[in-house]
């Protein structure tokens, strides 16, 4: 006897005494273990889906149970309490951030129809209905089920149940080999092409021709003998195509095993209540587009006449200054350095780059150094994550800079170098490798100034065309923001800014109340207090503020099958930048916080003008004993910085960095209100 806590579906937690059998590996090619169980607080037989510590140490093998979870709470957020709910196995709850993650099910409905050799007619048209049903209702959520085979579908007499929701890939993703032959269709098994639901129908028709003849099929064309099986061939017909674009979908299939039955189960589903939500932000995108432009701002920004730039700490012009160069010692303290003496000119330009110069544009501003190749390329860029303590900013940004420095911006063209090459080994040592380790990182120190924007890296960006940039990060904590007006002052020259929403703060959802718990948080309906301090001290000059800004839903991991969060954190890595899937991306998050949040947390979107949302997960899964058990595996983080580096022209887009912030106007936009009225034509997002 053990006692288990887990997470049931509806997001709460449960504790429960459980005594369980032997285990066995569910299939011998994956590293799943299953066992039988009782949970005696409630009598409730269940099947417990587990990794033990050394298969969970795989990445791969965690991605697998993951997927199953996504799956199952999918499938029971839809079809609990409808007659469909049978077809698939119940999820009773989960617990995947552990060292021993696993999933629980109510126990399984009837045995593998690999157990039977040949079915009787009668039950033949049954299994194949519930069969098609399953299909039918996996591809309307845009789920393929592949190594369906006799081993994952189960038959208690009456009906059937689809197991083997580990091998779920989403339709339109790309094809990985996966499967056993013949059931799996001969695309799938090499592993080319796009996921389709009618690779399922292949699938399916290999085990009704099996259970029809006692005998499995031909690995890549139909049975020879199919016609001799006059409800076989009538049904089956096209089913066995090589390529899925020759198969029928689900639906056709299962309309010729029960007319109508398709259209009963699309009128099932329920409604999509996101779609509202999708509509105010496509609304607030044409506000912004109709906007006009605003006006300069006074001041100096970015870089000056005679090479002068913008300190990013005192807010003063300065300029590269030989006489005020200095270097750090053994102990890291700040020395004077004199390169007059060095002729060698590769020798000074490795010289320099380690240097630091001290800043003396304001006198009254306590002592400050800035590196001297943010002096010497250029208008600097510089970056500030906004948003509480609590919030992650610290490991999102570490996780940022690791992804650049493993060269996740060539493919959009991009290349990096450090400004300071001893402060970017301190910062990869300190914080990039014990994060990578699995170590919880403390919460950020002040690597610059005392009460001040906390400068965390800084590194060269070259673009496209060959010119380079320098781009700086700094922290902005919550707490800072309201005790010093030093770090406000910061803002009146950022160029961007990350805007970190903390979903346990934001998003009342009862799945994330056990992280509160565990965090001492309780849900802010006014938003994150450091969100309103940084907007209403940012320079403005017309309807919307001007600077460059994304919102992160961060952490989340915590929301991974959550829709929409589900769909995009795992969404394969981008190779090019899509305006029309960032803005998908960013329609997706502003309608889950409008739903669930509320208008306050949105508020960065609404007062900026140029403004993309994400989802990120720093860790790729929550802490446990003060240790990522998998380690920490992030997941787009980069996204919404390469948004940033795009509106600020470092990244050539379609349509121009201006186009890819707000988007373009569609034609209805561009017509007489009596025309736009009769047109029929939908926004761009």
């Amino acid at each position: 006897m053990t006692t288990l806590a887990f997470t049931t579906p509806s997001g709460r937690r449960r504790t429960a005494p459980v005594r369980f059998g032997r285990d066995t590996r569910r299939d011998p090619l994956l590293p799943q273990r299953i066992r039988n169980g009782m949970l005696d607080d409630e009598r409730q037989q269940c099947v417990q889906v587990r990794l033990t510590a050394a298969d969970a140490a795989n990445p791969a093998a965690r991605a697998l149970l993951d997927a199953e979870a996504s799956t199952a709470l999918q499938l029971h957020r839809v079809l609990d309490d409808t007659e469909y709910a049978a077809l698939f196995p119940r999820i009773i709850g989960y617990e995947l951030d552990t060292a021993e993650p696993f999933l629980l099910y109510a126990a399984p409905r009837g045995t593998a129809a690999v157990r039977t050799h040949v079915m009787s007619a009668t039950d033949q048209p049954v299994f194949a209905r519930d069969l098609m049903q399953a299909l039918c209702l996996l591809e309307g959520q845009g789920l393929v089920l592949r190594g369906i085979s006799p081993a994952t579908v189960l038959w208690d007499g009456a009906s059937v149940q689809l197991w083997g929701l580990e091998g779920v890939a989403r339709a339109g993703r790309p094809r990985s080999a996966w499967g056993r032959a013949p059931y799996c269709p001969p695309e799938q098994r090499r592993g080319e092409g796009l996921v389709d639901s009618r690779d399922m129908v292949w699938s399916a028709a290999q085990v009704l021709y099996q259970l029809a003849t006692g005998r499995a099929g031909p690995n890549d064309r139909a049975p020879a003998d199919l016609a001799g099986h006059r409800v076989l061939a009538e049904t089956l017909r096209g089913a066995f195509a090589p390529l899925a674009a020759d198969r029928p979908t689900p639906a056709r299939l299962l309309d010729l095993l029960a007319p109508g039955a398709a259209r009963r189960i699309a009128l099932t589903v329920p409604a999509d209540e996101s779609r509202p939500h999708r509509e105010a932000f496509t609304q607030a995108l044409r506000l912004k587009r109709q906007a006009p432009p605003a006006g300069p701002l006074d001041g100096p920004t970015g870089e000056r006449g005679n090479g002068e730039v913008l300190c990013p700490y005192c807010l003063e012009t300065i300029q590269l200054d030989l006489t005020s160069l200095y270097d750090t010692d053994a102990k890291m303290q700040y020395q004077p350095l004199d390169v007059t003496g060095i002729s060698n000119a590769l020798r000074l330009q490795d010289v320099m780059r380690g240097a630091v110069q001290k800043c003396t544009a304001d006198p009254d501003f306590p002592e400050h150094f800035i590196p001297v190749p943010y002096l010497t390329h250029g208008r600097p860029l510089t970056v500030a994550m906004v948003g509480q303590s609590s919030t992650g900013k610290s490991h999102l940004l570490t996780q940022m800079i690791a992804e650049i420095t493993d060269g996740g911006l060539e493919p959009y063209g991009l290349k990096w170098q450090s400004v300071n090459p001893e402060q970017h080994a301190r910062f990869v040592r300190e914080r990039v490798q014990p994060l990578r380790n699995g170590k919880v990182l403390d919460h950020t120190g002040a690597l610059g100034l005392d009460g001040f924007a906390r400068f965390v890296e800084s590194l060269l960006i070259t673009d496209a065309r060959g010119q380079v940039r320098p781009v700086a990060f700094f922290d902005l904590g919550g707490e800072d923001l309201v005790r010093t007006d030093a770090a406000l002052r910061f803002l009146l020259g950022v160029d961007a800014l990350v805007f970190v929403v903390d979903p346990a703060l934001a998003l009342p959802l009862p799945q994330l109340d056990h992280a509160r718990e565990r965090w001492g948080l309780e849900v802010n309906r006014d938003g994150d207090l450091a969100f309103g301090t940084v907007l209403d001290r940012l320079p403005k000059n017309g309807p919307y503020l001007e600077v460059a800004a994304a919102m992160v839903l961060a952490k989340a991991d915590l929301l991974r099958f959550q829709p929409p969060v589900d769909r995009w954190l795992n969404a394969a890595p981008p190779t090019a930048l899509d305006p029309a899937v960032v803005r998908a991306e960013s329609r997706d998050v502003y309608g889950l916080l409008r739903r669930h949040s509320g208008q306050a947390w949105l508020r960065p979107f609404d007062a900026i003008r140029r403004c993309t949302l994400h989802v990120a997960s720093a860790t790729g899964g929550q802490e446990d004993q003060g240790r990522y058990p998998a380690g920490a595996r992030p997941r787009r983080v980069l996204e919404p910085l390469v948004s940033l580096l795009a509106m600020q022209g470092l990244i050539e887009v379609p349509g121009g960095a201006e186009a890819f912030a707000v988007g373009t106007a569609p034609a209805r936009d561009a017509v007489p209100p009596s025309q736009a009225r009769r047109s029929v034509g939908e926004d761009a997002m």
